[in-house]
């Protein structure tokens, strides 16, 4: 048989669904087998709200199941520049709204912009895993910029310039950071905008987890922008618990309607139009599930650091998302990606292992706190203490 495009034997394989899917076989082979603590996958554990599925309901037995503009329906494409210009004070026209297939097309499409074969593009590490995949799909170099305990997780802007070349066209941030939790400040995303700015780079923002921040602002990259750099990706998956629903949007800079009408109907035509009405009810009905999600979350960020720190195991505090990285790398003997996965058989209890989100991730792991108290605690409680912490 003819051979594939050599680029996609670069694309690295997802090291959270490693995890995940030895755990679901297990499960599957075992049928009474029940009590795995799923604390791999970021998935919210809440349910959809009753209006957004009846939105959805109607749609279909009204027969709203036609093709859409490229870019969505337009009271859905309003909704969402009224969402910008309240919450996240960014300033945009209608055709720089795209409604897309989550959040990944939106990511994907963005790099496909801007990106061609043999460019280069800065990629937070740890970070997202789909930033590196998408980049080696395009036939890019994605470039890791480390985020490190000693600098607080957040950029080391020396190193982070002195990594940027000839071959340099975008640079990626993520903030609430999947799998960090870290949320970076305005400052922060300040310099990382003039470092763009000095080396004509492009910036795409995964602002995934805009909603979930515990003690601190979220702040828009896009409304710090002066000169039209910055493609933001938004994503209402995790936000009102519609992961399996599939709808994001892509907010991108002026004049580029054109353009992206003709990727937008090369890629996927338009997004599914039930699932646009149910995204609109999300964003203009009542958020009071969102608030309690949000909570819900804080509450088990709280168990979870009980349980980690009689134990003394090191973690990051995290200021956003529903992620908890924990240091392993006292038990884990430089490979925790081996080691998630033998956790997983002898306690019954699913990671992610760091270094699924890039080399920095290394003896770290990552539990998402979507989970009932009781997982968290049988799952937290099994991971090995330090040393230091037993005598």
């Amino acid at each position: 048989m003819p051979s594939l495009a050599p680029r996609i034997e670069t694309v690295p394989a997802s090291g959270i669904r490693r995890v995940y899917e030895q755990a679901a076989r297990m499960q599957a082979e075992q049928a009474a087998a029940t009590d795995i603590a799923m604390l791999v996958i970021g998935e919210p554990d809440v349910p959809v709200a009753a209006h957004i599925g009846e939105a959805a309901r109607r749609a279909w037995t009204e027969d709203r199941t036609d093709y859409t503009p490229n870019g969505g329906v337009a009271p859905l494409r309003e909704a969402i520049r009224e969402k910008l210009r309240r919450e996240n004070r960014i300033e945009v026209d209608v055709e720089q709204i795209w409604m897309t297939i989550g959040a990944t097309q939106a990511l994907f499409q963005a790099m496909t912009l801007v990106l061609s074969p043999g460019d280069e593009v800065l990629v937070p590490d740890p970070g997202y895993t789909t930033f590196t995949m998408n980049a080696h799909i395009i036939g890019a170099t994605p470039v890791p910029y480390r985020l490190e305990p000693q600098h607080g997780f957040e950029p080391d802007l020396q190193a982070l310039e002195a990594s940027i070349t000839e071959r340099t066209r975008a640079l990626v941030v993520n903030s609430p950071s999947n799998p960090l939790g870290s949320v970076f400040g305005e400052q922060t995303l300040r310099d990382l905008l003039d470092l763009a700015k000095r080396h004509d780079l492009w910036v795409i923002s995964d602002e995934v987890y805009e909603y979930f921040t515990y003690g601190t602002r979220h702040v828009s990259l896009a409304s710090l922008d002066e000169d039209d750099r910055v493609f933001t990706a938004f994503s209402l998956s995790k936000t009102y618990a519609m992961t399996g629903v599939r709808v994001g949007y892509l907010v991108t800079p002026k004049g580029l309607g054109p353009t992206m009408r003709t990727t937008q109907e090369a890629m996927i035509s338009c997004v599914a139009e039930p699932d646009q009405w149910a995204a609109l009810a999300a964003i203009v009905g009542d958020h009071s599930a969102v608030q309690d999600a949000r909570e819900h979350y804080r509450a088990n960020l709280g168990v979870a650091k009980e349980v980690l720190d009689a134990a003394g195991i090191r973690y990051l505090d995290p200021r956003g998302a529903f992620y908890l990285w924990i240091d392993m790398s006292h038990a884990t003997q430089g490979d925790v990606a081996e080691w998630a996965l033998d956790f997983l058989q002898r306690e019954r209890v699913a990671v992610a292992p760091g270094s699924a989100f890039g080399r920095t991730g290394e003896g770290w792991i990552r539990v998402c706190l979507a989970a009932t108290p009781a997982d968290l605690r049988r799952g937290l409680g099994a991971l090995p203490a330090p040393v230091a912490a037993t005598v």
